[in-house]
């Protein structure tokens, strides 16, 4: 057995679970780990950054937009709340992220006596919100600790996890044995006879839709085989977002996808909670019968459907491909491709947020990646930028966490280095990390950020005025001058006012291969209100 600090038996472990980047922020009590980081560097890249919640968003980005898990590390108390958003996005998005904090010293914790940075039960405080949270008690317990962690962060529905070590435990030196990753736990077998009953329903159908979300990011292929065997749309939401190429005549938005609903009679949620159609554009069709291919047996108890499948979306779907009989349903056919046209047409009065998401889409390759934001471009987004590829739409879900875009998009672009990356975020959501612009610049992170300005929390402006006879508060901003800002950082700077003019500058950005910002003068007065997509109404 090797002796090993405590610190090092977490690096052993994180290595063989093929981590090679951590995102990480030091502090006293994660000397010992921060030690054995330095001692290999030769092996782990240590990324920090200006504020804890950015280590964890760039965590986040990481591990969303290439499935794969990430790592960062946060001094435990305040730093763990100041992560606490990203791990909360983590949960709502289903992302494999790995916190790894310290604790007090070992014998006070728990004992209320105001250590630094001690909370209390921080491990009870994780433990309500992620998949998996323990403590390492001792560097003899890092091997195994750390190979549940990761086993359950990727076994099922992928989630957030934490472990925390007492600040005592990482230098400590023991005797430890080495754990080789547990692998994920077998997926659930798709139940035969349940699987014969949705064929049956699908066989029946006149009208059949499938709806994707992010569990189905990895089926892309099974699910577009059966949808062209049964000749069913398939509609994505955020997440969902290139399971299907959006150039499939197949591959409908939500704005087509309501456009057809009310025809609907079977609708199929693979990889999705189904939240849009159950509760968005409530009520039900009359007669519309629902069943779901999900890998988590609490999703079929949370929401009542007539077929629940507990399975891996591409097993369930191949398994139900097989079963169902070929029928194209050209009539069926036909009132997609209108509702895919007339989608299109509806999307595009979205001026001026249409033209700008059509510009970046325009400069992008099809496997560019796009970083959502709480703004008016980012909602438009939602509903109409053509995703080609999964994972190439990177949100925040329904959490919907102001701030996230920027940070997040950094993560993005540390995972994917050769893919151009654009920032899609408001004047507001970015300046919750805009001081990051340096952790760009330090590690070369060459991300093209789009900062869109109106000087307002744009939709709560709106709501406000239009909820509240046009009385606001709070909701108005005195901003920098973000070219100097960008500039002071060392970061190039474009101020654009016309999609045309951003088509140039994403493309002179992009060719610049270095951190970049654009910003877009915008005048909320003139927004597209985005309300129609959020909760569309029937004629």
């Amino acid at each position: 057995m090797p002796r090993m600090t405590g610190g090092d038996a977490i690096v052993d472990s994180l290595l063989r679970h093929g981590i090679d980047t951590i995102f990480g922020l030091p502090g006293v009590q994660m000397y010992g780990l921060f030690d054995a980081f330095a001692r290999n560097a030769n092996r782990l890249r240590v990324l920090n950054a200006r504020h804890e919640q950015t280590t964890a968003y760039m965590a986040l980005g990481y591990a969303q937009s290439t499935g794969k898990p990430s790592a960062f590390t946060v001094v435990p108390g305040p730093g763990v709340m100041n992560a606490m958003g990203a791990m909360l996005t983590a949960w709502g998005v289903n992302a494999p992220l790995l916190c790894i904090t310290g604790q007090v010293s070992s014998a006070m914790i728990g004992r209320g006596r105001g250590q630094l940075h001690e909370m209390p039960d921080q491990l009870a405080t994780l433990k309500s919100l992620l998949k998996f949270a323990e403590r390492i008690e001792h560097p003899t317990d890092a091997p195994q600790v750390m190979a549940r962690a990761f086993q359950a962060m990727v076994s099922g529905r992928p989630g957030p996890v934490a472990v925390e070590m007492p600040l005592d435990m990482f230098p400590a030196v023991a005797d430890v044995t080495p754990v080789e990753p547990l692998g994920k736990r077998p997926a659930p077998v798709p139940d035969g006879e349940k699987i014969a009953a949705l064929a049956k329903l699908v066989n029946e159908a006149k009208a059949p839709m499938i709806w994707v979300g992010g569990g189905a990011n990895e089926a892309g292929p099974e699910v577009l085989a059966l949808a062209e065997k049964i000749g069913a749309p398939v509609v994505a939401f955020r997440t969902g977002k290139g399971v299907v190429d959006s150039r499939h005549p197949l591959s409908l938005t939500t704005v087509a996808g309501f456009k057809i609903y009310d025809h609907v009679d079977l609708l199929i949620g693979i990889g999705t909670r189904l939240d849009v159609p159950v509760a968005r554009w409530a009520p039900a069709p009359a007669g519309l019968k629902m069943a779901r291919i999900d890998i988590d047996p609490a999703e079929h108890r949370r929401l009542g459907v007539t077929v629940p499948i507990v399975a891996d979306a591409a097993e369930g779907a191949r398994a139900l491909t097989a079963l169902v009989e070929r029928n194209e349903r050209p009539k069926w056919g036909r009132a997609v491709a209108e509702a895919k046209a007339a989608a299109l047409a509806q999307i595009q009065k979205a001026q001026p947020q249409w033209s700008l998401v059509e510009a970046i889409r325009k400069v992008l390759p099809d496997d560019g990646i796009v970083v959502d934001e709480v703004t008016q471009v980012g909602y438009i987004a939602w509903y109409g930028y053509p995703a080609h590829q999964p994972r190439r739409f990177i949100t925040s879900g329904f959490s919907g966490t102001l701030g996230y875009g920027f940070p997040t998009a950094l993560g993005v672009k540390v995972g994917n280095p050769d893919r151009p990356v654009v920032s899609i975020t408001g004047d507001g959501g970015f300046l919750f990390g805009g001081s990051d612009l340096a952790t760009a610049m330090q590690y070369g992170i060459n991300l093209v950020t789009v900062v869109v300005n109106n000087a307002s929390y744009g939709n709560v402006l709106r709501d406000q005025q239009r909820l509240y006879e046009g009385r606001h508060s709070g909701s108005l901003l005195t901003n920098p001058d973000f070219q100097l800002y960008a500039k002071s950082f060392g970061v190039g700077a474009w101020k654009v006012e016309t999609a045309d003019q951003l088509e140039a500058a994403l493309r002179e950005a992009i060719a610049s291969n270095a951190p970049a910002m654009i910003e877009v003068l915008s005048d909320i007065t003139k927004d597209y209100p985005p309300f129609e997509f959020h909760q569309p109404k029937r004629s």
